[in-house]
């Protein structure tokens, strides 16, 4: 069942997720490997490297509401707990800011230290 949620998402993917794969995928950031819609069960991440064992997720507008931010963390915490770090980016970041969301990507994979990881999308420019 995850497998063929995924596969639905592939398929009706947003448009920044749409931009964005069309940067990561075929190796084309740094060399390094990005599966979309990938399946941790009870989640699918937007992007995944098994390699770093980093997910890319990408937020829209709900997102910025109490009850999501809410569900997002505890998403977070789970994933976390499996040894996967979570990157997050707002949907506008991709639009405005490709070559910096790609900058940050690059910068918190070569760095691993907590310090360094974005687990929460920027306050600035929150939606879309």
């Amino acid at each position: 069942m995850p497998n063929e949620k995924a596969r639905d998402l592939r398929k009706r993917q947003t448009e920044a997720e749409k931009l964005l794969w069309s940067r990561v995928r075929n190796r084309q950031l740094g060399g390094l490997k990005f599966r979309r819609q990938h399946p941790v069960s009870p989640y699918i991440l937007d992007f995944y490297n098994e390699e770093y064992k980093i997910a890319i997720e990408l937020d829209g507008n709900p997102h910025g509401h109490d009850n999501q931010i809410k569900k997002d963390k505890t998403r977070t915490a789970y994933l976390e707990k499996q040894d996967i770090r979570v990157i997050r980016f707002w949907n506008n970041e991709i639009f405005e800011n490709l070559e910096g969301v790609l900058e940050t990507i690059l910068r918190d994979i070569n760095d691993p230290s907590p310090d360094s990881l974005r687990s929460a999308p920027s306050p600035i420019g929150r939606g879309t």
